[in-house]
């Protein structure tokens, strides 16, 4: 009899259905930061009054500053601000940017001839740290001169896995013949979350006009905007000269 029992309890548990298989969680938002190298975005608003002479004392002494790590490029903004300056450093590591910060501190150069003069002629300054996007490479432009912009895009809550391609696919439809030389892609790690950046180069405002309006009739690019923008909650679009010290040209 208890055989009989046993048997019986066996058979109902082969014939139970299969527990379903538990989904997993999957917290990745997106292709990994390989690298350490970051690009710190500066935005300086300046006094309108001293737009001149700031632009003129950072270009007298921006050697004081370029001694201690990397500057990619310095702009004045033209279109899309006003009175403002941008600039991006390059840093290997968050350990380098503090060292280069408590070095110009205790540097009595920089203190005196430059820090002392800037500050008063700024009225705000802000910053961003961000990393190039996995598939982008920060590159020169086509030739010296010419126009940048900087193109800012707050894409919705997600992350590059829920954006990320479309964003790719919007960004590299642009990025053609014919069309602008894009100097690279960011995505933002401290600042607003959820923020990526363009950052392109053309021979002239009036040659990027004509890219622009070119775009508007080109039914590949149209698409692949098209897909973006439903992940797109605003843009901001700036047009920046390059300034004489400035590596990128």
């Amino acid at each position: 009899m208890l055989k009989l029992s046993c048997s019986l309890r066996s058979a109902a548990l082969l014939l139970r259905p299969a527990a379903a298989a538990q989904p997993r969680a999957h917290f990745g938002t997106g292709p990994q930061q390989k690298h350490r190298t970051f690009y710190e975005f500066r935005t300086y608003c300046i006094r309108p009054d001293q737009n001149a002479a700031f632009l003129k004392l950072t270009n007298e002494k921006i050697h004081l500053r370029t001694a201690h790590s990397e500057l990619v490029g310095y702009w004045s903004v033209e279109y899309g601000g006003l009175n403002k300056a941008f600039h991006i450093w390059k840093y290997d590591s968050y350990a380098q940017r503090a060292e280069v910060r408590a070095t110009l501190a205790q540097d009595p150069a920089w203190v005196s001839e430059y820090l002392s003069k800037a500050l008063p002629m700024l009225t705000s300054q802000d910053n961003e740290v961000t990393y190039m996007v996995p598939w982008s490479r920060l590159q020169s432009p086509l030739q010296e001169g010419g126009v940048y912009e900087l193109v800012s895009f707050q894409m919705r809550p997600g992350g590059p896995a829920v954006w990320g391609k479309a964003f790719q696919a919007a960004i590299n439809a642009h990025d053609a013949p014919g069309y602008g030389k894009l100097i690279g892609a960011f995505h933002c790690e401290f600042g607003l979350q959820n923020r990526v950046h363009a950052l392109w180069w053309f021979e002239s405002p009036d040659h990027r006009a004509e890219i622009r309006h070119t775009a508007h009739h080109d039914a590949r690019v149209v698409a692949a905007v098209r897909n973006n923008i439903v992940n797109l909650d605003s843009q901001r679009n700036q047009l920046m000269l390059p300034c004489p010290f400035s590596p990128l040209k």
